[in-house]
Formats: structure tokens, sequence, C-alpha cells
């Protein structure tokens, strides 16, 4: 039997909007640790990675480990069915070709289950390497999201540029040129509002705009982005999940110039 259960559904309906663009279906790996999904998206060049610990659900049943392959645009659509404040709890039978969603309001008066049909998904997981990155850039997420909205405008590809000066976001296209300059904050009274930069040795790589901004859906899970970068090692852009766990995106840097 599994069981896991959020006092408040709005978490769980920010983590599948920033993953729901990207991926089509997923493999939710359930232990008694806690819930794991990974998956690279539709196209095959970014991967997702979610993480959520048992410890901070508001109760967790795992028995066995469990993996549940879901249609992610219908589980969206059903938790689109549940208010904002209601309690959220997913159950399964340990070998059940379904997943059951069951949200109560606050006041218990309503109760509303819906359930929904397992997939059989054939996916590896991937290892990841632990990393030491060259640079760790930590800024508020939606500045990082108005960025790569703004440079989007003016070219499909990013280059992201760090040195111990600052980080450096600039996109070149038929239209004309775009560089954004965040420095290093000094002193700032909210934590959430800093920019920092921890730096080995100075990084430039460049990415796809279109996976940067489908990697911002995440932006109101957390008031702080993390990017990590290595020459030809994947960017990581890393979301905390508020007591829960963490979601990360990895992309490939862009080898050459003139690719797409």
């Amino acid at each position: 039997m599994f069981e896991a259960r959020l006092m408040n559904a709005t978490i769980l309906k920010k983590i599948l909007d920033a993953v729901k663009d990207l991926l089509n279906e997923g493999t939710f790996d359930c232990s008694d640790s806690g819930i794991q999904l990974q998956a690279m998206d539709n196209s095959h060049v970014s991967l997702v990675s979610l993480t959520l610990r048992s410890d901070s659900f508001d109760k967790f049943r795992c028995d066995r480990n469990l993996s549940m392959g879901m249609n992610l645009g219908t589980m969206a659509k059903i938790l689109k069915c549940a208010n904002n404040d209601d309690t959220v709890t997913i159950k399964a039978q340990d070998n059940a070709d379904t997943v059951t969603f069951m949200f109560e309001s606050q006041n218990h008066e309503k109760v509303s289950d819906y359930e929904m049909k397992l997939m059989n998904l054939d996916q590896e997981h991937l290892g990841i390497p632990d990393t030491d990155y060259s640079c760790v850039v930590r800024m508020p997420s939606m500045e990082f999201a108005r960025i790569c909205r703004d440079l989007a405008q003016f070219s499909e590809s990013m280059v992201i540029c760090c040195t111990k000066e600052g980080v450096k976001f600039s996109a070149s296209g038929d239209l004309g040129s775009a560089n954004v300059k965040l420095a290093q904050t000094s002193n700032v009274d909210k934590e959430e509002e800093a920019v920092i930069i921890e730096m080995q040795e100075p990084v430039t790589l460049t990415f796809a705009c279109r996976y940067l901004n489908a990697f911002t859906k995440a932006t109101p899970l957390c008031n702080q982005v993390q990017l990590s970068m290595s020459a030809d090692v994947p960017l990581v852009v890393e979301y905390r999940i508020s007591d829960l766990g963490h979601i990360r995106y990895y992309l490939a840097p862009k080898i050459e110039e003139d690719e797409s």
C-alpha cells in the first residue's frame, strides 16, 4: 500500500506546472525515503529530476518500492479539480494499475476522489554524477525568469558568462543583441533578493532559450534559483521546494554557435 498526504494542494499543482510542459509522462518512484521522478524531456535534450522527501509529507506510507507511470497531462487535469487549500492524498495498492487522488476540503464537508490509470513506461535511470561545478550562482528566481523571457526575443540561444565580477546573460540575433549583467550583491536585507556567486574558475556557455524558459515554470516554487555550471557538462538549474525537496533541470550546453 502506498499513501502520501499533503495538507495543501497548491504545492503539488505548482510542481506539476513546473514539469508538464517538458514531460508528457513520467514514472514516480516511491520508496520509504520519498518520491522521485527522473525523465528526459520529450525531445531528449534536457533532464528533469524531482525529489520529494517522505518526512515532509503530513502522512507517508510506502510498504514496498513502487513505480507509478503517470500521464502528467491527465494528472494536471485531476489536480485542477482541487481547491488550493484542499488536503490531497495520493493512494495506490502495491500492484494496482490505478492511482487515486483524494481531495478533502478544510471543513471536511467535501471529499472528492479521482482514479487514474497507470502506465507501463520503459525508463532507465540515468546516473547523474556528482560534479564539483566551476561556478554556482544563486539569484532571485523571478529575475532569472525575466532575463530568460526578455533575451529569448533576440535569439534562440543565450550565453551565460560567469566571472568573479558577476554573471552576464547575453543573446544576439538578426534584430540586435541584449546583455544583462548582475553583480554579486554586497549586502542585502532579504536573503531571497541576493545574488551570490561561488566561482572556482570563469565559465562561458551557450544554452537554448526554449529550455531555459521551460525551466522557469518552476519559479512559483521558490524565491531563489541556483545555476551550477562547468565547461562541457550540463547546466543544473535547481529550485528548492520549501521543506519538501527540490526540482533540478539539466541542460547540455550548445557546442557550436551554428548548431540548433
